[in-house]
């Protein structure tokens, strides 16, 4: 009959004297009996050792062979906490104080857009509903108001990139500056541009409300077309460009984010500051032969504006 074997090893203690020579164990008791070695001397030195006892036993051959070991577990000490967790609270109060910033810039967009909106709106109908009560409808006013809207808010770009190099990049450098550093606060100092421009705008719809004719039909259309333009620029330059607040589906316009793009190539002064518009930007990086860069940019922030998306 065959015979299979099971082994266990574990570790005792054993005093062991010190001695020359150890004497030799009985041969009978080896094959299938515990072996303990042991034997006396005289108690002039001892010294605790760690020996094996090995147990030998007969099984049934059918069963495999079992050998357990029960390592001995390293005690623990206790680990250093991670990098993130000590920054942790500095990250947390600046992300709370970005969010802070942008939803007060959101609110201050949001009032100034919907108040512009509703005033502009509300200054169209009325006044012309007050040029049509004698029962004749001003079609040369009407036009002129409206022909100069359109001119007006695209002749703002043209005025943007002369003043934006002329002048934001020269002599009033000093207040354009703080718009190409870091951002430290919801406003800024180059916020100020935005009140300058306002002021004409203001002034030209003032006239053209509380006058009739021609001229002041113009100089409505003139004012009501800076208002436009100056709305338009603050959802795509400071919503889609410099993320100050969020803009909604304004991010999925195709050529708005070319424009963001060709925007933020002038930040990265990789063209000597070009472009100075915004909405003709592109085609201002393309005279310069920057259209590889700009669809670079196109795509780096088409990735990070998809890895936002992702997170939130």
């Amino acid at each position: 009959m065959a015979a299979g074997l099971s082994a266990a090893i574990t570790m005792k203690p054993l005093l062991r004297f010190h001695q020359p020579h150890f004497p030799k164990p009985n041969p009978t008791t080896l094959p299938f009996s515990p072996l303990r070695i042991s034997h006396h001397a005289t108690p002039s030195r001892t010294q605790k050792l760690s020996t094996l006892t090995v147990c030998v036993l007969m099984q049934d051959p059918k069963q495999s062979i079992h050998v357990e070991i029960e390592p001995q577990e390293p005690p623990t000490q206790p680990q250093p906490p991670p990098p993130q967790q000590v920054l942790s609270p500095k990250l947390a109060e600046k992300l709370a104080r970005k969010e802070s910033e942008r939803f007060t810039y959101l609110i201050a967009a949001v009032m100034s857009s919907f108040g512009i909106t509703s005033m502009a709106v509300f200054a169209v109908y009325y006044r012309f509903s007050w040029q049509m009560e004698g029962g004749e409808v001003p079609w040369s006013e009407m036009f002129g108001t409206f022909a100069l809207s359109v001119g007006a808010a695209v002749g703002m770009e043209f005025w943007a990139r002369w003043a934006h190099r002329a002048l934001w990049h020269a002599s009033l450098w000093n207040m354009h500056e703080s718009h190409h550093r870091p951002r430290e606060g919801p406003f800024e100092l180059n916020d100020v541009f935005a009140i300058i421009n306002a002021v004409p705008a203001i002034a030209l719809l003032s006239y053209g409300f509380f006058h009739k004719g021609l001229v002041p039909g113009l100089c409505f259309g003139a004012g009501l077309g800076i208002t436009v333009f100056g709305m338009a620029y603050m959802f795509v330059h400071d919503g889609l460009v410099h993320k100050r607040f969020p803009v909604g589906p304004i991010a999925n316009v195709p050529y708005f984010r070319k424009v963001a793009a060709a925007h933020q190539l002038h930040h990265s002064e990789k063209f000597n500051g070009v472009p100075y518009g915004l909405f003709l930007g592109p085609k201002e990086v393309e005279e310069v032969g920057g259209i590889e860069e700009l669809e670079k940019e196109i795509s780096r922030r088409a990735r990070s504006y998809k890895i936002a998306n992702d997170k939130s």
